[in-house]
């Protein structure tokens, strides 16, 4: 549950909207006798671990079975670590598909599967605070990233990196330069092959995570092997990957050209994604904010959720409707600019990423959401898509922005589990708001937080209650203030001042239980 009540209506209108969109995504099906409840694809009546593995970041929110998606991955994992992209019981391919089979789907060319399922098993453990089933996940996990890290066709021994074939970004078709006669999804002697920051940033999260879940199971010296091999990732990726400006989209281990493209200054969808993992620094995330922001400038979009900019000549992947600015050739894709918007508003870049915000709820006052959009506007649709749906509730755009909200905007961030070890980090100010009111829980685990925030000319004041133990602040002031005093509870504790790019923070810690009340007192510097 989640519930906003803010001085911005078009903000507290935009939550229920995104609920409703996700009640519309729940795929049921029952396999082996055993129920399974998940959200589907935007464009398939399926359940893929890449979608679901984002979708979960919101619908954790709503939803109390958060474990046996993620379970029946686990319980289909091949013996050598792989794990499948999508299972579904609906026919797919209609008309000509009629058989409700059980399907299971692992297309040869992804290498991105294997780090979302160690993803969506620690958001799952985030909001259910199951820690023995979390325990007996945990070999399931390990042998998912070593075979990612292990599999020649998986693994750059050279470059000790990720490695797929030639694909636009995370999509699941490579190019073959016209020597296949449609899309392209499986590996063979005519593969191009490149290293893609996405699958790696991928990795590092998931290494990350891998490094959490032993340190919580007391295994002390594989969390700190997965903590080093991350930083080994990191590295490597932003010496090979970053330009400057941005992640280069596909840093070729084949030698291919494509004919009338400029390769070199394409921006792709996983860019913010990228950052937002934690593989970037905050010089790096600046610098990426800009480049979107001289893009957009000079562009005729409607938004700078670029699957990718500059798009790839028409047709030149295997299909005549993968056009420039359709699908994922140029279309504008609300997950790329959810993750767009929740960067610019963790970097200094506030009132950018509240922009984005803002046009996802102008976008979507129809009730209406689909996976992407061309240029202009105008919303996919099967006819215009490879896909075989086009549903207007897309459940992976709209939980990107409803973490915008309440991670980037509203500022809660769950460093553990069930809010016991919290990040505040609320930003109104940035929105011109001077009240909101927050409350949300997992339904899981019945574990809460809430909050109230209340902003006058000398004072801004929070209150918090909930499951924490302890919080960690890092509130946004505004602009003309300076802060003087921080009171916990009534009691003045030590804070520091902190800028990000020309935005002013307060930060301190609390290691108070249940109840917080907090007030920072400010002077006007006019």
């Amino acid at each position: 549950m989640i519930y906003l009540n803010s001085d911005i209506p078009r903000l507290n209108n935009l939550i229920p909207r995104i609920e409703k969109f996700l009640s519309k995504d729940v795929l049921e099906v029952n396999i082996d006798g055993k129920e399974i409840r998940g959200y589907r694809s935007p464009d398939a009546k399926s359940i893929w671990i890449r979608d679901y593995s984002d979708i979960l970041r919101g619908a954790r929110y709503f939803e109390t079975d958060v474990k046996s998606v993620v379970q029946h991955f686990a319980d289909t994992q091949a013996m050598n670590g792989r794990i499948f992209d999508y299972f579904t019981t609906y026919p797919e391919k209609l008309p000509c598909e009629r058989e409700n089979w059980t399907k299971y789907v692992r297309v040869p060319v992804e290498a991105d599967v294997e780090y979302r399922f160690v993803k969506a098993a620690w958001l799952a453990f985030q909001s259910c605070g199951d820690s023995e089933w979390l325990r007996s996940l945990l070999p399931h996990l390990e042998r998912a990233i070593f075979y990612l890290m292990n599999d020649p066709q998986r693994w750059d021994g050279q470059h000790h990196l990720v490695k797929r074939p030639y694909t636009i970004d995370t999509w699941d078709f490579a190019y073959t330069k016209g020597k296949h006669p449609w899309l392209q999804f499986q590996i063979d002697e005519d593969t191009y092959w490149g290293l893609f920051h996405g699958d790696n940033s991928g990795l590092y999260e998931a290494l990350q995570i891998l490094s959490k879940v032993c340190l919580l199971f007391d295994k002390q010296d594989k969390a700190k092997w997965y903590s080093e091999k991350a930083a080994t990732v990191k590295k490597t990726i932003n010496q090979l990957c970053w330009n400057g400006r941005f992640y280069h989209h596909f840093k070729k281990i084949t030698p291919v050209t494509i004919e009338n493209c400029n390769e070199d200054s394409q921006l792709s969808l996983s860019n913010p994604i990228s950052m937002n993992r934690g593989v970037g620094d905050p010089q790096k995330a600046s610098a990426l904010l800009m480049e979107y922001q001289h893009r957009a400038d000079k562009g005729s979009f409607f938004a700078p959720w670029f699957s990718i900019e500059p798009p790839f000549p028409n047709g030149c992947f295997g299909d005549d409707k993968l056009i420039e600015g359709a699908y994922i050739n140029g279309g504008l894709f609300p997950l790329a600019g959810g993750e767009l918007s929740l960067l610019a508003l963790e970097n200094g870049f506030e009132k950018y990423g509240l922009k984005q915000i803002l046009i996802y709820e102008k976008l979507t006052r129809n009730n209406e959401s689909y996976l992407w959009y061309f240029p202009d506007g105008t919303p996919s649709s099967a006819e215009t898509s490879t896909s075989p749906d086009a549903t207007p509730t897309d459940g992976w755009g709209s939980t990107a922005f409803l973490m915008a909200v309440i991670q980037g905007l509203a500022g809660i961030v769950d460093q553990n589990h069930s809010f016991v070890n919290l990040k505040f980090c609320p930003r109104w100010v940035a929105a011109d708001s001077k009240k909101a009111e927050l409350e949300m829980n997992y339904p899981a685990s019945n574990k809460f937080i809430k909050y109230s925030y209340l902003l006058k000319k000398s004072i801004m004041s929070f209150n918090l209650e909930g499951s924490f133990d302890s919080v960690e602040s890092h509130i946004l002031i505004p602009d003309n203030c300076r802060v003087t005093e921080v009171k916990v509870n009534g009691e003045n504790i030590n804070f520091t001042r902190n800028e990000v790019n020309d935005s002013k923070y307060v930060d301190f810690i609390s290691n108070l239980h249940q109840s917080l009340q907090i007030d920072i007192l400010l002077d006007s510097i006019l």
